[in-house]
């Protein structure tokens, strides 16, 4: 049996419920169960989807009573980069419950087969926007900042030799090096996957704006409709800052009784040209993305040539001793060679990881805790100051610091957060 076949198989549930990959005939079904309990859009975005041929239904499940779908959620395949690395991912959406069946453990059960089914794809990690606290019950941690919508106290010029239109098809090849340019002053990036572009330029949430100057694309945007006299401009990326000042004005001027938000992309050309007609309030309150972690050993492995990397740029040699992460439950040593890190040995419990032999001491972080220290903003230092079950242990803290740093991060996903 193929792993597909595997995954089309149904898997018995409590009271006579079935488990099992989505099918076409499902489609209707499963569209009107994501309105009823979500948003009329979800019903399209649903569509596109399953649909596309670089998706599909593989990555869709329903729970069925009988011929009746009661439950659905779908995986969608990402690519988070970090310092040259590459990092195959997933990221679980489009989930919804019949109010009937609710608190039956049907989340649960797609959710397990999301991540199932993530693994056989070779996803090392999954990401997500979700409700608050309701997806740390499926081992994923808030660890990576949102960046903060700011309200336009200033609106620019708009109008003059560039011009404001909705993209095309056509335009797809330069809004991804768009964004490729945006993102490469982030220490972590998630870009837009090819089947996610085709989805945006037909999503109706959202609509893909460009800048055209010239017949070059040289400014892109995700608005979103005006709502309660409000509107949103997301992902925004130019090629200069005149491309930027355009993109601005025209969008708020394109819609001048309401109050336009921008998404601050620090770094990027917009965020600098901005800078000065922007609200900069501080954050009212902590947004993150959700991140999972389903087998450290094997995402510390794909992680050894950044660290090797972090290690040569802090000029400091450890060579012919082990590297230690502890997460309490299990530990995970990394030999020190010369010429790079060895393979990831996983161990058992380890309460104290400062006291192993052979180690330059070692950091201990609580399961938790690992997505923020790998890839959030605050690094081992910033964790250690808040979180007492993270912690450098015997004189290596600048070689943890050196390995586990604070990071910048932008990540696209196909909904605004």
């Amino acid at each position: 049996m193929t792993v597909d076949e595997a995954f089309a198989m149904p898997v018995p549930l409590a009271d006579g419920l079935l488990l099992r990959e989505a099918r076409p005939g499902d489609g209707e079904q499963i569209r009107a169960l994501l309105t009823e309990r979500g948003d009329a859009h979800d019903a399209l975005d649903h569509r596109l989807v399953s649909e596309d041929p670089d998706a599909g239904w593989s990555g869709c499940a329903v729970v069925v009573d009988g011929g009746r779908v009661v439950s659905t959620a779908s995986l969608l395949d990402e690519e988070v980069r970090i310092g040259g690395v590459r990092l195959p991912a997933g990221q679980v959406e489009l989930v919804a419950t019949d109010a009937e069946y609710e608190g039956r453990g049907l989340v649960r059960a797609l959710m397990q087969w999301a991540h199932a089914r993530s693994a056989t794809r070779g996803h090392l990690l999954q990401v997500m926007i979700g409700i608050p606290y309701f997806y740390r019950q499926f081992d994923y941690e808030y660890a990576v900042d949102i960046p903060t919508p700011l309200a336009v106290h200033t609106v620019p010029d708009g109008t003059g030799a560039a011009a404001l239109r909705t993209a095309r098809a056509a335009d797809l090849p330069a809004l991804a090096a768009l964004q490729e340019e945006a993102q490469r002053g982030f220490d972590l990036a998630m870009p837009h996957s090819p089947a996610c572009w085709r989805w945006l330029l037909a999503h109706d949430a959202s609509t893909l704006r460009v800048v055209e100057r010239a017949g070059r694309v040289v400014a892109s945007a995700r608005t979103t409709p005006v709502d309660d006299g409000e509107f949103l401009l997301a992902e925004a990326a130019a090629t200069d800052r005149a491309a930027a000042l355009h993109l601005l004005g025209a969008v708020a001027g394109s819609a001048p009784e309401a109050r336009l938000h921008v998404v601050h992309r620090p770094g990027t050309v917009p965020a600098e040209a901005w800078h000065d007609l922007l609200e900069h309030t501080p954050r009212e309150e902590a947004e993150q993305y959700y991140l999972r972690i389903p087998d450290p050993a094997a995402l510390l492995d794909r992680l050894r040539p950044l660290l090797r990397r972090r290690l040569d740029a802090a000029g400091i040699d450890r060579t012919g001793r082990d590297l230690l992460l502890s997460t309490y439950r299990a530990h995970y040593r990394i030999p020190v060679e010369p010429e790079g890190l060895g393979d990831v040995v996983t161990g058992g419990t380890l309460q104290r990881p400062g006291a192993v032999e052979g180690t330059a001491g070692g950091v201990a972080v609580a399961p938790d805790q690992l997505p923020g220290l790998l890839f959030g903003p605050l690094g081992v230092e910033g964790l250690t100051r808040v979180r007492p079950d993270v912690y450098t242990a015997g004189d290596e803290e600048e070689l943890y610091r050196a390995l586990f740093p604070p990071l910048t991060a932008d990540l696209l996903t196909f909904y605004l957060p």
